[in-house]
């Protein structure tokens, strides 16, 4: 008698975009795109690819590269989001990917010869909604190296989709049932960059503004552009630059903070000045956000709808939903009922020196307090030769106060086996596009 075999069941997939046709999707100053024409757009862009297995995204404006981010996908490649767009970083993600070519939509310095720049007017293929499996890897996103080598992790379709999810539903409360719009200040290829500005306006009712604005009148000209409800995604760095400038917002739903940590005092004062709530994200390129709080009334963090943290002594794990297996991060938590928690540093933070204890963040944190002082860092450098312990040293931007007189006041703040020395003062600290000091450029300054 034969052998019946079930049929397989077909393998789940997922549209690119939701919504009808005349949803908007992107708009600027004087346009405004719909999916229909994004879904053009993007079905013109992709049959101009050439073939390959990887492309390099570099493109500046949030609306080509939500193109040509979908378009890569479409083709069944792969997206790599460098952490940074210097040379030297886009040709190591190069290197390490077979088949690889670089997408922009602007000339810019030093790109590779071969980079493909998208042409002014983008072509267009009506048609369809394009579908994508579930398991299709569509990125691979890179770690700033904040703590040392680069990593790459790579993210399928199914588990954008999942944890996209996730994050309208940790924050659709500030603007209820209306069509917000949506202004970013973090570069599309950051992680937290690609949740918020590419993947909510795709998968969530939200429109987004094309632009790329940096200085706090071109964020406030930005926000003008679209219609409330607004929704503003930026990082610390940004934010206290804005609350410092006094330039005048429109109304705002909400603020949505990441990539460092925001200081209570810094979102009260956003808050204040901008009549609105600070919503301080929690996640990394690894995991993708999992937690959430309003920084400036609570210190506990409230984990997304099925997320489990599995504290550890050498840090923590993460289990959620949108993630294949659970992923190990460095930080140290506290857990409390109702799904909270505190966090409560990283064990490579930890300091022991002379039998006393204390963490780097703490005393970054310190050292940001004294009077005069705009911008600080505390690093611990390598064990020198003999030595069982590095010393800690600082970056600290402080035009109107000296060396010795910082000292002087951060004396009173800690113990003194924790005093950086060096402590070095800096024009600026070597921050990237998202606010985070890769390690390589402070050791860099600190040896000059």
């Amino acid at each position: 008698m034969p052998v019946v075999c079930p049929a397989s069941s077909p393998p789940l997939r997922h549209p690119l975009v939701i919504g009808d046709s005349t949803r908007v999707l992107a708009m600027g100053a004087d346009f405004q795109v719909d999916v229909a024409q994004f879904v053009a757009h993007v079905r013109g862009v992709a049959a101009l690819l050439p073939a390959g297995a990887h492309a390099i995204n570099l493109c500046e404006d949030r609306y080509r590269f939500l193109v040509a981010f979908s378009a890569v996908a479409v083709r069944g490649q792969v997206n790599l989001l460098p952490s940074s767009r210097a040379p030297a970083v886009v040709e190591d993600v190069r290197q390490r990917h077979a088949e690889s070519y670089c997408l922009a939509d602007s000339v810019m310095d030093a790109l590779p010869e071969d980079c493909i720049l998208l042409p002014a007017e983008l072509p267009s293929l009506p048609g369809a909604v394009p579908q994508l499996e579930a398991t299709q890897r569509v990125a691979i996103g890179f770690t700033s190296g904040s703590t040392g080598v680069p990593g790459a992790n790579p993210k399928t379709w199914g588990s954008f989709v999942t944890s996209t999810a996730q994050n309208l539903q940790a924050l659709q409360d500030v603007w209820g049932q209306a069509q917000p719009s949506l202004v970013a200040t973090v570069p599309s290829q950051h992680m937290y960059g690609m949740e918020m500005s590419v993947l909510l306006p795709l998968l969530a009712p939200v429109t987004l503004q094309a632009g790329r604005p940096f200085f706090p009148q071109d964020v406030a000209t930005a926000l003008l552009d679209v219609p409330a409800p607004r929704l503003l995604v930026t990082t610390p760095v940004h934010l206290k630059a804005l609350v410092e400038s006094g330039v005048e917002l429109p109304p705002l739903a909400a603020v949505v903070t990441a990539t460092a940590p925001l200081p209570q005092p810094l979102a009260q004062a956003a808050e204040q000045r901008f009549a609105t709530q600070v919503r301080e994200m929690f996640g990394s390129t690894e995991t993708c956000i999992f937690a959430r709080r309003r920084t400036a009334i609570e210190d506990a963090w409230q984990l997304l709808p099925g997320v489990r943290l599995e504290p550890l002594p050498e840090g923590t794990r993460v289990h959620a939903p949108h993630l294949p297996e659970p992923v190990m991060l460095a930080d140290l938590v506290e857990l409390l009922p109702g799904d909270r928690f505190l966090l409560r540093g990283r064990r490579a933070d930890l300091l022991e020196i002379a039998g006393k204890r204390a963490s780097l963040g703490d005393l970054t944190r310190k050292l940001q307090s004294v009077a005069g002082v705009e911008d600080a860092w505390v690093v611990q450098l390598p064990a020198e030769a003999g030595h069982a312990v590095g010393r800690i040293a600082a970056l600290v931007v402080a035009p109107q106060r000296g060396e010795a007189d910082i000292l002087h006041d951060l004396r009173r703040l800690m113990d003194p086996v924790f005093l950086p020395r060096p402590l070095r003062k800096v024009d600026a600290l070597p921050r990237n596009e998202t606010g985070k000091l890769p390690r390589d450029a402070v050791l860099a300054l600190l040896r000059q």
